[in-house]
């Protein structure tokens, strides 16, 4: 079931009512709010704005949703693809005009080059889980024309754990990366499918990266733990 791209295709034809509710292995239930995910340039946080500002040449945004990035980059003037899984996401993305996309999983996405690959939004977490991230920066690789880049912002969800008096973190007794997290996503009643998505640390991104043969350079943090990083061969 098509969550998201439902929930897309309704806000972009006029028929918003409620958001998606999101119930995650953290126990926590929130909320995504439809109208965030439409914002403009001057509604995103600064690590979105400086990522926008640093893409050049070809670009492809991948995992789009609903085109905020893609409209940008398009309205200054860069050749940009965006990319989903997402039949609706990609539906509201013409509807808003974005030009050129892509309906396909980007793991069997292949072909063209390009000059930037851009991930935001915590955009590692289409890896889904630690031990692919090799395989993942390899595909991403493969896309990267000479001196081309990969912008991807991500957060270290260490602070979602309980802290003791000495200031460490309690992690689950778990052999999976604590930064892994099983999201359920209901929308109108209706519940999606169970998936896995991956939040990654700065330090094992740049250890990933390296094994890679990727240079990796943190170019800003967020107020929340979250990062912005680049990625170049």
């Amino acid at each position: 079931m098509d969550i998201i791209g439902q929930a897309l295709l309704d806000y972009q034809n006029g028929r918003y009512s409620e958001d998606i509710i999101t119930y995650s292995s953290l126990d926590e239930e929130d909320i995504i709010p439809l109208p965030y995910l439409f914002r403009d340039f001057e509604e995103m946080p600064p690590l979105e704005q400086k990522a926008l500002e640093l893409c050049q040449g070809k670009v492809l945004d991948i995992g789009c949703g609903s085109g905020s990035h893609a409209l940008y980059l398009q309205q200054q003037g860069l050749d940009v693809i965006a990319l989903d899984n997402s039949k609706g996401a990609i539906e509201a993305c013409i509807l808003r005009g974005v030009k050129n996309t892509k309906l396909i999983d980007f793991q069997d996405y292949k072909g063209e080059k390009f000059d930037t690959l851009l991930l935001l939004m915590n955009g590692l977490g289409i890896a889904e889980r630690l031990e692919n991230l090799d395989q993942f920066l390899s595909h991403l690789k493969s896309f990267l024309r000479p001196n081309g880049q990969v912008l991807v912002d991500s957060s270290d969800i260490i602070y979602m754990f309980d802290e003791d008096e000495d200031g460490g973190r309690w992690l689950p007794d778990a052999p999976a990366y604590y930064g892994e997290v099983e999201f359920t996503l209901m929308y109108k009643g209706e519940k999606g499918n169970p998936f896995v998505w991956v939040y990654c640390d700065f330090n094992t991104l740049q250890r990933a990266a390296i094994a890679n043969n990727f240079d990796c350079e943190l170019l800003a943090e967020g107020e929340h733990y979250d990062y912005l990083a680049k990625l170049c061969v």
